[in-house]
């Protein structure tokens, strides 16, 4: 009866159990364990135990079923460190746990996150000696620590494997190349695949919708489709998520004849278009300022059995506020919550960074104070949004208001932050503020990037400040980022302004070498 699957009825097996027990005849070791069993696999551990009281009590010697059999499920009802104190007991028992109970341990240390606690089981299981791990092991450890971002200590496990004789599979090298794409290191993650070929471990259909996605996101489709043609060529048959990645990549770059071809090839090999799919080709028709047919696809997806999610609806809710679009912004708001889909933080800033675009600034701290209503906290972007729009709007001390209050909201300003103030006070001529607010953010832990950069140093400009601007763009030079066309176009403009004293024009050359 426990053979049946794929859900053994474990309370039958229990109730016969029992039944035979009334009837006379004593258990056995066999039977008990298979009790034991039932009782752990229902998650009821503690009546595992008694049942192993049991054992011991009718004279029968524990043997390594019975004690794996209470390991696992201890793991099973996340009872870990119990798990991991009577496997270190047992051992010393003289018992030897087979690759499947430390297999089990360490999927279940994995599983919530309790590296430091695998790493340490597996030196132990070393250093016991009756059981050296394998490579299913080592790769449930490396793909936990990838998870997390530990690579260097993922990279280091994966040397040792090496050196120790176990050669890596499929499923470590797909670990170790998800790690790295997921940390933006590219050529390393292309350099294990090239490895990977060399040991002829060819790539499963997870490797390759891996790469195909990692080079979507950095905007590189054209070496994603020579993926997704390689794989092909491989007879590996691409399945939703390759489709979904590769339209995503096209969307990105606003290429929809592209997108409509693949969407073509996808139904042609029996891969219908989710909800994924819907969401990035309404992404992409709104890059490409085509709005409308964003909102026909949306019209589109309950006939295909589809229900649009947050993602959905916020990618449209975004477009339409940049195009001033906020009444039809605001009926999709309120479509989206009658239909039980809860606005998240991106679907606020959304709406809020729409109120302020569209110079109805009075409206927005109301938005803000219905989104903290409805349970979602502002965040850092919410209130950038509102401080740009009050900068652009010259109402530069509602702004710095604004800015105060982010300290008594706990949010520390970020880059963009100090940005958007630097940026205001400079438009009022404030000049001074702004290069104290400038030094004020290294001392508070904030970067100047190379837009902080250029906005200070046209707010120089403005002021005929030309000799503080050069200084200026030396650093800026010094820390590698690079006038952008705004500040090269205001140089120019001074060399032609008349008013600009023939000295300065001298050190605008000079410096550029015009």
């Amino acid at each position: 009866m426990l053979k049946v699957k794929p859900f053994p009825p474990f309370p039958t097996v229990i109730s016969l159990s029992r039944h035979l027990h009334l009837l006379g005849p004593r258990p056995n070791l066999y039977s008990l364990n298979i009790l034991a069993n039932c009782y752990c696999r229902l998650g009821y551990v503690d009546l595992g135990f008694s049942v192993l009281a049991l054992i011991i009590k009718l004279g029968f010697p524990p043997d390594i079923v019975t004690l794996t059999t209470i390991i696992n499920g201890l793991i099973h009802t996340h009872h870990l460190d119990h798990a991991v104190h009577l496997l270190d007991k047992i051992v010393k028992l003289g018992f030897q746990p087979d690759l499947i109970v430390y297999g089990t341990m360490f999927k279940g240390l994995c599983s919530i996150g309790n590296n430091a606690g695998a790493l340490n089981l597996l030196r132990n299981m070393e250093s016991h000696g009756h059981c050296m791990p394998d490579v299913v092991i080592y790769s449930t450890i490396i793909d936990s620590l990838c998870k997390d971002k530990l690579l260097p200590q993922a990279l280091r496990l994966f040397a040792e494997m090496k050196t120790k004789g176990i050669p890596p599979n499929v499923i470590t090298y797909t670990s170790l190349i998800r790690g790295l794409c997921a940390l933006g290191h590219r050529k390393e993650a292309e350099d294990y695949l090239t490895e990977m070929l060399r040991n002829n471990i060819p790539p499963d259909i997870e490797t390759y919708n891996m790469l195909i996605d990692m080079y979507c996101k950095e905007g590189m489709v054209d070496e994603a489709r020579a993926i997704f043609e390689n794989m092909i060529k491989r007879s590996h048959a691409p399945n939703i998520f390759t489709y979904n990645a590769l339209i995503d990549g096209y969307c990105l770059r606003g290429e929809m004849d592209e997108v409509e071809k693949l969407i073509n090839l996808m139904v042609k090999d029996g891969c219908q278009p989710d909800v994924v799919t819907f969401s990035s080709l309404i992404n992409g028709y709104c890059k490409s300022k085509n709005v409308e047919k964003g909102l026909s696809l949306l019209r589109e997806m309950p006939l295909k059995g589809l229900t649009p999610n947050v993602v959905t609806y916020t990618t449209l809710i975004d477009a339409l506020c940049k195009y001033s679009r906020l009444t039809c912004a605001l009926q999709l708001v309120k479509e989206m919550k009658a239909q039980g889909v809860n606005a998240d933080i991106v679907t606020w800033n959304s709406l809020i960074n729409g109120f302020c675009i569209n110079a109805k600034l009075d409206e927005a701290p109301k938005k803000i104070k219905e989104m903290e209503n409805n349970g979602v906290v502002p965040n850092i972007i919410t209130y950038n949004s509102l401080m740009d729009g009050f900068c652009e709007a010259g109402r530069l001390g509602e702004a710095l208001d604004v800015f105060s209050l982010l300290l008594d909201r706990r949010l520390q300003p970020n880059v963009h932050s100090y940005t958007i103030i630097i940026k205001g006070l400079c438009n009022k001529g404030l000049i001074t503020d702004a290069e104290e607010l400038f030094k004020k953010m290294e001392d508070n832990g904030c970067s100047p990037n190379d837009c902080t950069f250029n906005t200070l140093i046209r707010g120089f400009l403005n002021c005929k400040d030309i000799s503080r601007a050069l200084e200026l763009v030396s650093i800026m030079r010094s820390k590698e980022f690079a006038a952008d066309n705004h500040t090269v176009s205001s140089f120019v403009g001074l060399l032609a302004n008349p008013t600009v004293s023939d000295a300065d024009k001298y050190m605008i050359r000079k410096f550029f070498e015009i």
